[in-house]
């Protein structure tokens, strides 16, 4: 069976976290979580970095950082992962989904823009496959309603919109680093402020509401708490297996680049009639390679073309089902129907993408589906 994902490995992932057992600081915040944060900044240019143990907890922090009122909601996309809208629900806040466009699963300012309001305070956008949403229509609309914009920038690591990376552009942004991602630490993410407003709140929420950090660089004689917060920064044994992987991006990227490019020069154009391949990249947005999917015509068509892949040893999936129809959301949904979130819900299958994946198997997945 060629499997859909298997994490990466640099080699060097061991000696990092060995290295940490003979350090004198384990428990996070030490000297590979600072070469992280600074990998980040000095690349690409986020004002403040903050790695977390989980792209939920990134995405937690961004919404505790928007200091949201019961009553206040916040539009996100209906189709994406639980976590985009959790963050928001935990503070009180009131979730409106969005649906997304025609041309690929991202939220638009066409469907964000009905469903600003009074009580509206923030917009997340989340860069499905690593592909950008029209960042400069997005922040026209928080711009002229006085909004935040939180980036979901979860499959976006390394890509970039007009030239700009992505996490980069909205006032907030939350990286993961689940083992799906073309950059792993097993679970883990980041908090990236671009914003200064929020950079010194950021620290404390990140301390578990007190001001260690000011502590650490000797700006207080004493810590204590001061806020809110938890314990969300991970131990410096995910930052050494993060840093790892840092160390090989470019290599990693080029890889996953060639991957993608392969399947798409095989399957362009010659799949039977009403199998799509990935929409084309808009021409502001790059492409990271998180991955590559097909749009079947119908669910039925998607199951089988699954399990005619399955049948022929090579592992697909589908990915999220719409959280305005989903079990714990649907009574509280405002009822308006999301086609296009509902279309990709029951249409979109995932082909295997992963460093390690060959051209002989990724020529095996293309015959088959050109066969099918």
């Amino acid at each position: 069976m060629i499997p859909f994902n298997k994490p990466y490995f640099s080699g060097r992932e061991l000696a990092y976290m060995e290295e940490v057992c003979h350090s004198d600081t384990m428990s996070g915040n030490g000297h590979f979580t600072k070469l992280c944060h600074g990998f980040f900044e000095k690349r690409y240019g986020f004002r403040k970095c903050l790695l977390t143990t989980s792209g939920t907890d990134a995405l937690e922090m961004c919404a505790m950082l928007c200091e949201l009122k019961p009553g206040d909601e916040v539009i996100v996309p209906s189709y994406t992962f639980v976590s985009s809208a959790l963050a928001f629900l935990r503070e009180g806040a009131t979730v409106r989904f969005a649906d997304s466009g025609r041309e690929n699963p991202n939220i638009t300012a066409e469907t964000i823009a009905p469903l600003i309001n009074d009580k509206t305070r923030v917009i997340c956008v989340v860069h499905y496959a690593g592909v950008a949403c029209d960042m400069d229509a997005v922040m026209a609309l928080a711009e002229e309603h006085h909004l935040l914009v939180v980036e979901d920038a979860a499959h976006a690591i390394d890509a970039y919109y007009k030239g700009r990376p992505l996490g980069g552009i909205g006032h907030l942004a939350a990286f993961s680093f689940h083992e799906t991602k073309n950059i792993s630490s097993g679970e883990g993410g980041m908090l990236v402020v671009n914003d200064e407003r929020f950079v010194r709140r950021s620290e404390i929420l990140w301390e578990k509401g007190t001001n260690r950090a000011e502590f650490y660089r000797g700006m207080v004689n004493k810590y204590g708490w001061c806020d809110m917060g938890s314990s969300f920064l991970p131990s410096e044994f995910n930052a050494a297996y993060l840093w790892a992987q840092l160390e090989q991006i470019d290599d990693i990227q080029g890889k996953r680049l060639h991957i993608w490019q392969r399947y798409d020069e095989a399957l362009l154009g010659r799949l039977r009639h009403g199998i799509c391949v990935m929409p084309e990249t808009p021409d502001y947005a790059t492409n990271n390679a998180h991955m590559y999917y097909l749009l079947c015509p119908s669910l039925k068509e998607r199951t089988a073309l699954m399990n005619y892949l399955k049948n022929h040893g090579v592992q697909t999936t589908f990915h999220y089902l719409p959280l305005h129809s989903s079990t714990y959301y649907a009574p509280r949904h405002d009822g308006r129907a999301l086609p296009e979130c509902d279309r990709y819900g029951d249409c979109l299958v995932r082909l295997p993408l992963f460093y390690e994946l060959t051209d002989s198997e990724i020529d095996e997945i293309t015959a088959l589906l050109l066969a099918y």
